[in-house]
């Protein structure tokens, strides 16, 4: 496979031009720049011949296209602002389509969503339905009998449902009746697989496009060799026609002006590597992944999450909280993902080598078990909506302290606990529960609406 973005950017470099063109560095390194680094030559802007992101009609186009093909998608389109760009086009488009359909939007949400996703309800105030609030802040349990409820009500039917799987511990959603139920009822189904991306190239895929969802985005610089900040918009074969007419402009709405090239030589070097052996390679370190979790379950470690190139720890059952084991951890050059008082995360990718894998299984056995931690984290309230997200963004706000924040109304899109799923949404009412759960993430002050 071609890579047209990063032929023309060396064919462009290799001419040596006089730059009166952005970026400032003008394709040289600065003075200062350690070892002179060479990235400064491949950094463009959309110059004459270029192609420009979002109005795409060569080299990105045709790149884009590569990426389509291995995704198996009817569009595919690049982020350089990572999947935060593509969640709000996703929810810009699920309005799009109810309003075609003379419908009022209404998305149906996994409770867990990230704080994007709420920052963008509100600026286009749009109305939720919450799904799976069982009192757990970072899953979401999500049934389909719930969400068949929701559908057979004329005042909460929602025209799109939106799924974060993976979440970020790791665990999947069963897609496929979700997918079914929105066809029945003539809604989109929206996918967050920021952490999936290489759920595709798994012996069978398991990537949200071969499990229904009609739009999702995938972070390519989680899971796949890519700079941070690459992300993919994709829309399924059977997706709404007039909105794949829609997906530029959908993310230009949202999108800088001035997408890095870098990571678009990143994305584009990473569509031949995935049509080359790198899927083998993902696999081979997922079996490798898998035999590790078989190891540390044998030694007495909990683990949960079912992701296969993800594997995340309880470690209180062996007596450490998350925060201390990453920082054990850490002590021995072993940096994690992720870490608060319950869980540690480590993403694995075919960069990690089998001797790294090696490293981390000896850290974890070494580890002297000790009396387990009973301690768990507070149970989720149902916090009480007052006013709209969107109303409340354009209110006057002050910060308080977190311990006098109760009886106050969120002006924050939301109070997040790492990583970034919300404790409190924008318009809602903070609560002792809440405050609960502010103290237990060391969450210590929040913007709440001027009384």
């Amino acid at each position: 496979m071609n890579t047209p973005i990063c032929d023309f950017v060396r064919t462009y470099s290799g001419r040596n031009p006089l730059r009166f063109h952005m970026p400032g560095h003008k394709g040289r390194p600065v003075d200062s720049a350690p070892d002179r680094m060479p990235i400064y030559a491949s950094d463009i802007t959309e110059v004459d011949g270029a192609d420009v992101l979002y109005a795409a009609r060569g080299c990105i186009r045709e790149s884009e296209e590569h990426a389509g093909s291995l995704f198996g998608s009817a569009r595919t389109l690049y982020s350089t602002e990572g999947s935060s760009l593509c969640i709000r086009a996703m929810l810009y488009l699920a309005a799009m389509d109810a309003k075609l359909q003379g419908r009022s939007p209404r998305i149906a949400a996994g409770r867990n969503a990230h704080r994007v996703f709420l920052e963008t309800v509100a600026l286009l105030d749009l109305d939720v339905e919450w799904l799976g609030s069982d009192g757990n802040l970072l899953r979401a349990e999500i049934s389909t009998e719930e969400l068949e409820c929701l559908f057979a009500d004329p005042l909460t039917a929602p025209t799109a449902v939106y799924i974060t799987s993976p979440d970020y511990l790791g665990n999947r959603t069963d897609l496929r009746p979700i997918a079914a139920l929105c066809r029945r009822y003539d809604a989109l189904l929206l996918v967050d697989n920021a952490h999936g991306a290489y759920l595709k190239f798994l012996e069978n895929s398991e990537h949200p496009l071969d499990r229904g969802a009609d739009l999702c985005c995938d972070s390519a610089h989680k899971t796949l060799p890519v700079l941070t900040g690459g992300a993919y918009l994709h829309a399924a074969r059977d997706c709404p026609v007039e909105l794949l007419g829609m997906m530029e402009r959908a993310m230009a709405l949202f999108a800088g002006t001035s997408p890095s090239w870098l990571i678009l030589q990143s994305m584009d070097a990473c569509n031949a590597l995935l049509d080359a052996d790198y899927p083998a390679r993902i696999r081979e370190r997922a079996g490798e992944l898998d035999g590790v979790k078989q190891k540390l379950l044998k030694q007495g470690w909990k683990l949960t999450g079912d992701e296969p190139l993800k594997l995340t720890l309880c470690p209180k059952s062996r007596g450490y909280t998350g925060t201390e084991l990453a920082g054990i951890l850490q002590e021995k050059g072993i940096i994690c993902e992720f870490s608060d008082p319950d869980y540690v995360v480590l993403m694995v990718t075919p960069e990690n080598t089998g001797e790294e894998l090696e490293c981390l299984l000896t850290a974890l056995r070494d580890l002297p078990e000790r009396v387990p931690i009973m301690i768990q984290a507070p149970v989720m309230g149902r916090t009480v909506p007052v006013l709209r997200p969107h109303e409340v963004l354009f209110r006057p706000f002050e910060r308080v302290l977190a311990e006098e924040s109760v009886g106050r109304i969120l002006a924050s899109p939301s109070v997040s606990c790492p990583p970034a799923v919300p404790i409190v949404r924008c318009g809602e009412r903070i609560d002792e529960k809440a405050l609960e759960l502010f103290r237990y993430y060391g969450i210590d002050s929040c913007d709440v609406v001027k009384e």
